[in-house]
């Protein structure tokens, strides 16, 4: 073969190959969901749970809404009861769970079986419970998420949470073992506080009960979890900062997610919790009204 025909052939190789690379690359480096439009998800869990359905802020209502933002219609199956732990779960798991033949379950519990003290379920029993749940689950044909339990109180170091460490390392090793998706939200969380003394908790209303700002950081990790990309986590997170009426203060204003992370910054600017800022300013707002009055 001539020189000039050699080269021309490796140019249009070379070119050619760029092309299909080009065309390869995104289908590669593209996150998939897990979950596609069309199918159901249980959500199984405590009140943490049970108020991530019923609030607007709440983490269920946000990983559904959250998917919608990313073209993936998704239907929620709210099987969150206060107060309970494994055993209970178990025992109403063919109710709640499999008789409304969900495609997933995600599972959240444990922080009340450590919480709960003597009326709680030792560790062999939890991981009895919780290993029998994963199990009748996945023989219905539930695909499954396991979610270690987020903190009992906003410090790692108190005794509940060091007595809760082994619970969640049961459940990172049995969602290797079964092959469930796992979203780590307790390790999420302990990376999400930020150090230094606060006027009120960061990720919770009450040390245990999620805010607006912890059920996010939940609904993040799970839609991590079942697949989305960065890009994606992005499209959500702007849906849910704009989505009215979402967050409920001082049990009156509803405010969009934007507006109350601005009024928590705002309050602790001012050395404050948001509930003692919104009560002041309203006080104010009604003394100045008052003076316009005839």
């Amino acid at each position: 073969m001539k020189p000039f025909a050699t080269t021309t052939l490796l140019m249009f190789s070379l070119w050619m190959f760029s092309l299909l690379g080009a065309a390869l690359v995104p289908a590669v480096c593209h996150a998939e969901s897990a979950v596609q439009t069309g199918e159901t998800i249980a959500f199984l869990g405590d009140s943490i749970t049970q108020g991530g359905a019923n609030n607007a802020s709440g983490y269920v209502r946000l990983v559904i809404s959250g998917l919608e933002a990313n073209g993936i219609k998704a239907t929620m199956i709210p099987a969150g009861i206060s107060g309970h732990k494994s055993n209970q779960m178990l025992e109403r798991l063919t109710r709640d769970v499999i008789n409304k033949k969900p495609d997933w379950m995600t599972l959240s519990c444990g922080v009340n079986d450590v919480w709960h003290g003597a009326n709680g379920v030792p560790l062999d029993a939890y991981e009895k419970n919780i290993g029998a749940i994963v199990d009748q689950a996945q023989a219905a044909g539930i695909k499954v998420m396991i979610l270690t339990a987020t903190m009992i109180q906003e410090d790692a170091t108190n005794n509940e949470n060091k007595k809760l460490a082994p619970y969640n390392d049961f459940m990172r090793k049995l969602a290797a073992e079964k092959k469930c998706l796992l979203a780590d939200l307790n390790a999420d969380m302990q990376a999400a506080l930020e150090p230094g003394p606060h006027h009120e908790h960061q990720l919770t209303s009450d040390g245990v009960h999620m805010n607006p700002l912890g059920d996010r950081m939940m609904a993040r990790s799970i839609l991590k979890s079942f697949g989305l990309s960065d890009a994606e986590l992005k499209t959500a997170n702007d849906a849910w900062l704009n989505a009215p009426h979402t967050c409920e203060v001082a049990g009156k204003a509803k405010l969009t997610l934007r507006q109350y992370e601005q009024l928590r910054q705002l309050a602790a600017q001012r050395g404050t919790s948001v509930g003692n800022l919104v009560q002041e300013e309203t006080s104010k707002a009604i003394a100045a009204l008052l003076k316009t009055a005839p």
